[in-house]
């Protein structure tokens, strides 16, 4: 009975990670969609400095991903999620008085080094109350926060603007904040279990959710967190050398998915296909939704080459049905196909991640995943604007294609040739 306890998900833990990683997503999908037309509305940017309104928020997160791997290591998760999520509830407070476009940036850049930090320390949060047998089904249903927010935070950013302009906007991402600010302070405060015996040693490298098994006398329902030791900052702290092989993949897969979320809207006016485009991403979170609880499940019993390859089919099907798509139809499928591929890898290669770092590295080892991915993302609008412009938006997807082939063979290099097979329930 004890041990069926501890190989539960749904603890209180990962509950409330859940929460709060939902609800700041959600705010970032409604400001990231509605920010470019208000910089021009309000502020009356160019083109290039809507863009730069929208993206400087990615731009302020990549930056603090340098070291918010060994911040949450160094100083707790806990600790760093409830002051990074007070300068988030800040930042959005600060969206309101904001009165030029160079305001405006210097907000979104603090909102998302804020939210950079809280990202990293929620979701350390939620892996280390993930048994390590079913890390992958975990990480499966903590992206479902992710899927959710995909499809409601635009919907609920463009209601707003729409309905009731940019000042309920802002109200509503601050409210939200607090919201999430206040379900934070609620992580680790739970009542003390029954003391459960301390599970083996693991092999290093390999985190069997130490921090979550009540060991000692005292120890509660949510682990005891000890914050690592005073130590210098080092390029491990930013880089975990474990992770990084999996983390250039993402970067790769990153670069691809950033001509989808930065051009389609341009993409579908271009070839007249709004009402497509219009539900490309509803698309893409049911068909991840529907997928997500079975994936994570498969991936930790029969490995991940099984969930990553068919997920790189996908996505590869999705690019090329893009470049070449005529109908509207075509460009929803492609939103199904996109969550099913990029939705899918994602949280994949999360649990690669986390599986490849002890249990009190997981700050470094999240946050080298996603300062790779945020790169991706970042860096890849600026590189297919030149190809967007001279070949145009199908010349665009299809070379995206070809980079996902090649990140297709890098990832059979790094991991899947070698560990590919190898589910987190085979290797504990």
């Amino acid at each position: 009975m004890q041990i069926a306890e501890q190989e539960r998900i749904a603890s209180p833990t990962f509950v409330l990670a859940w929460v709060v990683s939902f609800l700041q997503f959600v705010v970032f999908y409604a400001l990231v969609t509605t920010m470019a037309l208000y910089a021009v509305r309000q502020f009356a940017a160019s083109e290039a400095g809507a863009g730069l309104a929208s993206s400087s928020f990615v731009i302020g997160a990549t930056l603090a991903r340098i070291v918010t791997g060994h911040v949450v290591d160094r100083f707790g998760r806990r600790r760093v999620l409830l002051v990074a999520l007070a300068v988030v509830v800040v930042s959005c407070a600060l969206y309101l008085p904001a009165s030029s476009l160079p305001a405006l940036i210097v907000v979104r850049m603090l909102h998302g080094a804020a939210y950079a930090f809280a990202s990293t320390a929620v979701m350390a949060a939620a892996q280390s109350a993930i048994p390590a047998s079913r890390r992958a089904e975990g990480t499966g249903i903590l992206a479902l926060g992710t899927t959710l927010a995909t499809a409601i935070g635009p919907a609920l950013g463009l209601f707003l603007v729409g309905s009731a302009g940019y000042g309920w906007l802002f109200w509503t991402t601050l409210g939200v904040t607090v919201a999430s600010l206040l379900l934070a302070l609620a992580l680790g405060e739970h009542p003390a279990a029954a003391p459960a015996p301390t599970p083996d040693p693991a092999p290093a490298g390999v985190d069997h959710g130490e921090a979550l098994t009540p060991g000692e006398e005292g120890a509660s329902e949510v682990p005891v967190e000890h914050p690592a030791p005073a130590v210098g900052f080092r390029l491990r702290s930013v880089l975990h050398p474990a992770v990084v092989p999996i983390a250039g993949f993402m970067l790769i897969v990153g670069l691809a998915y950033s001509g989808v979320i930065t051009y389609l809207d341009a993409y579908s006016v271009d070839r007249g296909l709004t009402a497509g485009a219009g539900f490309f991403f509803l698309a893409y979170a049911a068909a991840m939704l529907l997928m997500r609880l079975t994936l994570g499940t498969v991936q930790d019993r029969r490995g991940d080459d099984v969930v990553v390859y068919p997920a790189l089919v996908c996505f590869l099907a999705a690019l090329l049905l893009l470049a070449t798509a005529t109908q509207d139809w075509q460009v929803v499928v492609a939103g199904a196909l996109s969550g099913l591929g990029y939705g899918t890898l994602m949280p994949a290669a999360q649990a690669i991640a986390v599986n490849a770092v002890p249990a009190h590295q997981l700050g470094a080892g999240i946050s080298t995943l996603m300062l790779f991915a945020d790169v991706g993302l970042g860096l890849g609008p600026v590189a297919l604007g030149g190809l967007v412009a001279a070949a145009g938006y199908g010349a665009m997807y299809a070379v995206l294609a070809a980079a996902l082939v090649v990140g297709c063979v890098y990832y059979f290099a790094v991991h899947g040739r070698k560990h590919g097979r190898n589910g987190t329930a085979a290797a504990r």
